[in-house]
């Protein structure tokens, strides 16, 4: 019997992250999406290295007695890191280079440098750098074994090379100097529109005009070399101890030392002669595990606001939202969902839907009292702006805000902040958890009765994420799904709560216990001969128990199949441990963001969706909620969405136990993406049940 084998978590997001840079290179992906993917995959490096990389970085801080605790060597794995980095970066590159430049040229859009451009350009580049850049340009010059400058976290900079000016006739030598120079990305858009010529357009770095003009910035030296650099920092909130004193408090302490953390990568133009590298490395006081080699350019998550020049047939084609068969022509949602569970598929239905029900709550006289969860609020946020006036018709509303939802905490305590201040009753986080259910519920008094209405989704409250995540939401006023989730909000108000939840799956009560008894069943179905199945559908598989349930499930003959966006440490396809186990990984259009656990239960099909990924921190140490879908009509919604992304010929890669992230093919002569596919299924049956 095999025993139990994982794949490395950091090494599998890595491995996903990589799906994102594979949708930057397929030629079936519109060339400015394909830019965006570079801007996605950069975008998502760079967290990696502020978060993972950087706690990582810590545990060498350690005692070796403490390092020998460990179930693994932090050495081993950040070489493992950088080299399989490397690798990607380095195709990265040859992606720009090989592919995007040259469909640009194609398509008559020219990405010109300091050193490429005509009379007139540089007329023109001189004058924006003068009108638009130059106010923002400190040079601080470099002087080795004195004050050391702060490079400010992921902030680009020009490294420089000065040489002193030796006039005609002078025989002396040159001294150099070092300088840096900050790319002001913050201030100014990273890229400039240069003025068309003909049918040709050009489009230019600010770091190249600032190269162009770098002569007027040092006018009594001569520039030798000039280098981009950056550093990231480690972003981790360290709070000392949660469970004293103002949790609050320390969490805004903590945002404010987010920029002055240690370092985590310095990233630098790998041309960079060794000579100014360690220069660098000594004046700002970085590591050797600081460096990474990289390209010309740094940030290249900048790449989503690359400018397209009217070229609209090189970007996705629009898809309208679907207008949904009952609640668009709505009166009175609460009418609607007392007869009959309503259900909605994001981004293919609008968010609206949710909104208009928070709207209508917060006028109708009837509604006594409004409960919402907050983990990402939009930042203009149309649900909050319904609580506060809801708060000011006089209607009892509370809203639990997470602060620590990693990299919103500042826009949540705003908002929670000017819920406050109109009357909403806000808690904030508990102590050493995260809160991430996301749950509505409404009560509304209906002929001297309490009746309550509720909203689940595996979404955030947000309507600008909502437009490119994959995510699922119901309305339902079932009463035992109602009077549980009215419990759980009992329990975020800081109340005891002594109940035994039946329906819903709440993380800190019953979730972990549910989901492993519903796996054993399986098991126990397929020892008996009976037909056991189940499909699992997530945003990471990381928690070895679960994994090793999954594993169990599969030696039993259990068929097993799994749909995962990023992180799975689950190895599949191995012979006596795994070989039931098939995993395939959707990266697409959209985020796929839902979570669904399908078990089929000798034919009495359990469906539930879900907060909550299959993660040891979503499991154990947060406020998760997974609801079940008892309505069948939206029952067979799930399953057939489910069975589009499992047959997706496009966008489907294999998870095997290579992890080599091969797409999937079948047998089918026309390919079929999912989501498309998922488009065009919603728009059948919707715009056919109006009509």
């Amino acid at each position: 019997m095999e025993e139990p084998i994982y794949f490395n978590r950091e090494l599998s997001w890595l491995s996903f992250n990589y799906r994102v840079l594979q949708e930057a290179k397929d030629p079936r992906v519109p060339l400015f999406e394909r830019i965006k993917f570079l801007a996605i995959y950069s975008s998502n490096l760079d967290e990696f290295f502020r978060v993972r990389v950087a706690s990582l970085r810590s545990l060498l801080r350690l005692k070796q007695k403490s390092r020998d605790e460990l179930k693994f060597d932090p050495d081993e794995l950040l070489d493992d890191i950088h080299k399989t980095v490397y690798k990607q970066q380095e195709e990265f590159g040859e992606i720009y280079r090989e592919q995007i430049i040259p469909e640009l040229k194609e398509n008559n859009v020219h990405l010109v440098t300091d050193v490429e451009l005509t009379d007139n350009q540089k007329h023109f580049v001189s004058e924006y750098f003068q009108e638009n850049i130059v106010q923002h340009i400190q040079p601080i010059l470099l002087v080795k074994n004195k004050i050391k400058p702060f490079l400010l976290n992921r902030h680009l900079y020009l490294a420089v090379k000065l040489a002193s000016k030796i006039k005609d006739g002078e025989n002396k030598k040159r001294r150099y100097s070092y300088a840096l120079v900050e790319i002001p990305s913050n201030k100014v858009n990273r890229f400039v529109r240069l003025p068309d010529e003909g049918e040709k357009k050009y489009v230019m770095f600010i770091d190249d005009i600032i190269r162009y003009n770098l002569p007027e910035i040092f006018n009594a030296f001569d520039i030798t070399d000039t280098f981009s650099i950056k550093l990231n920092r480690d972003a981790d909130l360290y709070i000392e101890d949660e469970f004293a004193g103002n949790l609050l408090q320390k969490i805004q302490k903590g945002l404010k030392k987010r920029d002055t953390g240690v370092p985590s990568r310095f990233l630098y133009d790998k041309t960079m002669p060794k000579g100014f590298l360690k220069f660098l490395k000594e004046s700002l006081e970085l590591e050797d595990d600081d460096l990474v080699p990289g390209g010309r350019y740094h940030n290249y998550y900048d790449f989503f606001g690359f400018p397209n020049p009217g070229l609209d047939h090189l970007e996705y084609k629009p898809l309208s939202s679907i207008p949904h068969p009952t609640l668009e022509s709505c009166e009175n949602y609460f009418d609607l969902i007392a007869q009959k569970d309503q259900s909605l598929h994001f981004p293919y239905h609008s968010y609206k839907y949710v909104i208009e029900f928070l709207e209508q709550a917060a006028e109708d006289e009837n509604v006594k009292s409004i409960k919402v969860t907050q983990y990402r609020v939009a930042s203009d946020s149309a649900v909050v702006k319904a609580l506060i006036k809801a708060a000011q018709n006089g209607k009892q509303v509370m809203a639990f805000v997470e602060l620590k939802a990693r990299f919103d905490e500042e826009a949540n305590i705003y908002w929670a902040e000017e819920m406050e201040k109109a009357g909403v009753k806000v808690y904030y986080s508990f102590p050493g958890l995260k809160v991430h259910a996301k749950m509505a519920l409404v009560e509304r008094i209906e002929d001297g009765i309490a009746k309550r209405y509720c909203y689940l989704s595996t979404g955030n409250f947000n309507e600008k994420t909502a437009k490119i995540y994959g995510d699922f939401g119901l309305f339902t006023n079932l009463g035992k799904i109602t009077i549980e989730a009215f419990i759980v909000f009992n329990y975020l108000a800081r109340q005891e709560v002594d109940h035994k939840f039946k329906h819903l799956l709440v993380a800190q009560f019953n979730m972990r216990k549910k989901f492993s008894k519903l796996v054993e069943r399986e098991i126990e179905n397929a020892a008996n001969g009976r037909k056991a199945k189940i499909t699992l559908k997530m945003n990471s598989l990381e928690d070895k128990k679960m994994i090793k349930k999954m594993y169990s499930a599969s030696r039993a003959g259990v068929k097993v199949t799994i749909i995962v966006r990023g992180i799975c440490c689950l190895v599949p396809g191995v012979k006596g441990l795994s070989e039931n186990i098939n995993v395939i990984s959707i990266v697409d259009r959209f985020l796929e963001h839902s979570r669904f656990y399908l078990f089929h239960s000798d034919g009495e099909e359990l469906i539930y969706a879900a907060s909550a990924d299959w993660m040891k921190r979503n499991l154990s140490r947060r406020v998760e909620v997974a609801f079940p879908v008892y309505d069948e009509e939206v029952k067979e919604e799930i399953k057939h969405i489910i069975k589009l992304q499992i047959n997706d010929s496009v966008k489907a890669r294999l998870i095997d136990k290579k992890d080599k992230n091969k797409y999937k093919t079948n047998d089918e002569t026309e390919l079929m993406g999912s989501q498309l596919a998922t488009y065009e299924y919603f728009k059948k049956r919707d715009v056919d049940d109006r009509d």
